[in-house]
């Protein structure tokens, strides 16, 4: 492949934000195929916020003083139809446009006349993907006619690393975001790579002044990382981001069902890499949990000497709803041991975990596991857990009418911890999300 006919991937060391994110965006020529007159979609990762508890957002949502360079960028270089959208988890239940505020996007309103669009209050198209996939995907991201996606660089326990292609899920109704967690053709892996098939994605731009391990919520653990990487190409993008991370793309299955499905080569060599040297950032970064050799729950449960309980770790088809409460879920049962063993308990999750024969207590955590188990016979009695996802408050009420007191404090407390381990370094800066 001769190298001008390489996709190209700019890697840059963030000083200045604004200075740093236009030399990516002119090493890569990340302009060159948008006009000024282009509808232009901003997509950043929102995961989700909360008010209420401490929310650390580091390595978790994209930056406000990335999203505020790229607006400038654009601003500066004649673009000014730019609207950033974003369908964000609605499990702690902020109105979008407290979120924006929060984030500081009003200012680009006021500033820039960019446009605010919370997909999950907007309309959604139904779209053919073929053979027989049809997803809700919001009408906004289809009808824009270039898209600039700015996820995070960090890891996912269940897709190993959330980059551009997945962060693209935000798009979709919250419907097809749960079919997106399916079994057989409808795993994760398979699902997610095809979302972008039918999205005018021009620019991806990773935000990695933050990456993340056991991501993709605020339960992992940060990292300062300075870095941005940017690609008109989506899949180039991703292949580099995933090795800094440590990944080969052949060890993440949804990037290589993508580069199998649209003819892309796996070989770093074969993509011309500017700026940074990816050697020089490489550092593997840790994506899941340690979870007990015999399925009964996190390793730190056993060193703890937890027993009469096995939770069944997550798997692929736990829905990204359930997957942000199911460690509260984790630190509450945490709570509940006080010396003596569980009641025989056994916790399943997803939509195809089965409860096992032998226990005295099943609990089905979500809608997925209660409807998937409501004829099990293997079940002496069970504990449903309805809803997408659990209420906690219920989760607590729930068991403890079955004798296990679990403390919502203890919760409350950890939510705490996540924001205080960040909170005497000066490497972790709030002002990185808002707008001055």
């Amino acid at each position: 492949m001769d190298k001008q006919d390489k996709p190209t991937v700019s890697i840059v060391k963030v000083k200045d934000v604004y200075e740093s994110l236009l030399d990516s965006i002119n090493l890569c020529d990340g302009l060159a195929n948008l006009d000024t007159n282009d509808m232009i979609l901003i997509k950043p990762n929102i995961v989700s916020w909360d008010f209420d508890l401490p929310f650390p957002p580091f390595g978790v949502v994209t930056t406000s003083i990335v999203i505020e360079a790229l607006v400038r960028i654009l601003a500066e270089h004649g673009f000014s139809k730019l609207t950033i959208g974003e369908g964000a988890l609605p499990v702690f239940n902020p109105k979008s446009e407290a979120v924006f505020e929060a984030l500081g996007y009003h200012k680009l309103v006021q500033r820039y006349g960019v446009k605010l669009a919370d997909f999950n209050q907007e309309a959604f198209e139904t779209i053919d993907y073929g053979e027989g996939l049809k997803l809700d995907v919001a009408k906004q991201a289809l009808e824009a006619d270039k898209i600039i996606n700015v996820p995070v660089l960090k890891t996912h326990n269940q897709a190993k690393v959330s980059l551009g292609i997945k962060n693209l899920k935000g798009c979709l109704h919250r419907k097809s975001k749960q079919l997106c967690h399916g079994i057989a053709n409808q795993e994760l892996s398979l699902m997610f790579p095809r979302i972008i098939e039918k999205l005018p994605v021009a620019l991806t731009v990773i935000d990695g002044l933050y990456t993340l391990e056991k991501g993709p919520g605020p339960t992992g653990r940060a990292f300062r990382k300075n870095l941005l990487i940017s690609s008109r190409d989506p899949f180039a993008c991703d292949l580099v981001g995933a090795a800094i991370l440590g990944y080969p793309v052949n060890e993440v299955e949804h990037l290589s069902i993508y580069a199998n499905r649209h003819g892309y080569s796996t070989d770093l060599a074969d993509y011309d890499v500017k700026g940074e040297t990816l050697e020089n950032h490489r550092e593997y970064v840790e994506y899941d949990w340690e979870w007990s050799k015999e399925d009964t729950g996190p390793a730190g449960f056993k060193k703890r000497g937890i027993t009469g309980l096995a939770i069944r770790k997550y798997d692929s088809t736990l829905c990204t709803g359930c997957s942000v409460q199911y460690n509260p879920m984790l630190i509450l049962l945490s709570s509940a041991y006080k010396g003596q063993p569980f009641p025989n308990v056994e916790v399943v999750s997803g939509k195809k975990q089965l409860a096992s024969p032998g226990f005295e207590k099943s609990v089905l955590f979500g809608k997925c596991a209660c409807h998937l188990n409501k004829d099990n016979p293997n079940i002496k009695k069970a504990i449903p857990l309805w809803g997408c996802p659990p209420d906690l408050n219920k989760f607590v009420d729930t068991l403890a009418q079955e004798g296990i007191e679990c403390d919502y404090k203890d919760y409350v407390r950890f939510r705490h911890y996540l924001m205080d381990r960040y909170k005497n370094d000066a490497n972790f800066q709030l002002s990185d999300w808002s707008i001055e």
